[in-house]
Parts: structure tokens; C-alpha cells; sequence
């Protein structure tokens, strides 16, 4: 992944973005080929060295059968939006300015072992209901289903787990701009109605704050 310096995500971005990652892309190189799968993902800090990324697939899908040739590698997606040049404060200054794409992401690789395992499955997919179901206020459980019926669903899945070897992050929230475009691509996000992206990019602006030496101050 290209990462200028000034672009580089901290330990603390890159566990964060883990702990509360949705939906990322598996790829593998396999002799066919590149193949990916989008799909749920679970972070266990605890397992390996460097912590384990967990998911599963259905039992049709031949990726989990492909032999991976070498690291397999997964793209987790944190909060991106676009950037429209009239936010910048530079922009009735001297006009020179271009729209650009804010983000957050990790390209997290790894070895990749597969568990054809009822129990182990059968953890992780209460693991993962249990992080998305919290908070609603009628959350199902895996216990709301007829254990028969469990049972064959988790036959018809295989589990995946990505044990990190190495994580590549990058955090693109404006840090490279006059601190009055910041604000304004901070502004621009609260009215768009994305408080989230705003908060980021006053957090990765308050980083920039402590480091002179990045570019655009």
C-alpha cells in the first residue's frame, strides 16, 4: 500500500479500526488465481502473535478450498467519504485546489488456516452475533433458533482464520492541508450529516498538530 508519512496510521487507529471492523475483503493468491470474498470479519487480539482475523464461508464457496500461495491478505474498510473542494477555505483564495477522497483503511496479511469444526464455528458465529445484535432492543440470539436448525447451518459453513503476520494501515483525513481547509472538510462532513468522518478528521488534524514536520503546516 503507498503511504506517504504524513498518511500513516497510528497503533491506536489501526486497533480501533480492527475492534470495530464490519465487512472486509479475504483475497488469496491460490494456482487459479487471485480469488476474494467479501464477508464479516472478527478481530481476537489474543490469538497469535500479532492477533487473528475470524470469519466464515459458505461450504460451496471453493476459495477455502485454493490452496493459498503465500500471505493471504485482507482489506478492512473504515469510514470513507468524498472531498469537494468548495469546504477549503483555500479555494476563494487562490482557486487551486481539486476534489479527493478521505478514508480510513487497513491491508492486514497473514497466514490463512481453515477450521472445518462444528465447535469452533459454532463460537464464532455467537461471537459475531452477539457484537452485531448488541445494543437492539429485541436482539436475537442464536439460542432464539431450534438447535436442529443451528446445527445445519453450521454444517453448510466453513470457518476461516487469518493469523496477522503484518498490517499495513493508512489513515487519508485531510492531514496535508492548511489547517482553515480542515475545519471546513470538518464542517462540510457535520452538514452532510456525517458526524462520524467529521470527528476523524479533527482527531488525525490534532495528530498533525503534533508533528511540524507534516506537510501542509
Amino acid at each position: 500500500m503507498y503511504i506517504p508519512a504524513h498518511f500513516s496510521a497510528g497503533d491506536a487507529e489501526v486497533r480501533a479500526l480492527l475492534d470495530g471492523c464490519g465487512p472486509a475483503d479475504l483475497v488469496t493468491s491460490t494456482p487459479r488465481g487471485l480469488v476474494a470474498t467479501f464477508l464479516p470479519v472478527l478481530y481476537d487480539p489474543d490469538a497469535g502473535e500479532h492477533g487473528a482475523l475470524l470469519a466464515h464461508v459458505a461450504r460451496n464457496n471453493d476459495q477455502w478450498k485454493e490452496p493459498a500461495q503465500g500471505e493471504s491478505l485482507v482489506v478492512v474498510h473504515g469510514p470513507d467519504a468524498y472531498v469537494t473542494p468548495s469546504w477549503y477555505a483555500s479555494k476563494a483564495e487562490h482557486g487551486r485546489v481539486v476534489p479527493t477522497w478521505n478514508y480510513l483503511t487497513a491491508h492486514v496479511y497473514g497466514r490463512l488456516v481453515v477450521h472445518d469444526d462444528p465447535a469452533w464455528l459454532e463460537s464464532l458465529v455467537r461471537r459475531l452475533t452477539d457484537r452485531h445484535e448488541a445494543g437492539r432492543p429485541d436482539a436475537w440470539s442464536v439460542d432464539d433458533a431450534p438447535p436442529e436448525y443451528i446445527a445445519g447451518q453450521l454444517r453448510a459453513i466453513v470457518g476461516l482464520e487469518l493469523v496477522i503476520t503484518r498490517i499495513e494501515a493508512k489513515a487519508k483525513l485531510s492531514q496535508n492541508r492548511p489547517a482553515a481547509d480542515r475545519d471546513g472538510v470538518a464542517a462540510g462532513y457535520l452538514a452532510d450529516g456525517d458526524p462520524a468522518m467529521a470527528e476523524a478528521v479533527r482527531a488525525a488534524a490534532g495528530r498533525a498538530a503534533a508533528r511540524p514536520e507534516a506537510p501542509g503546516r
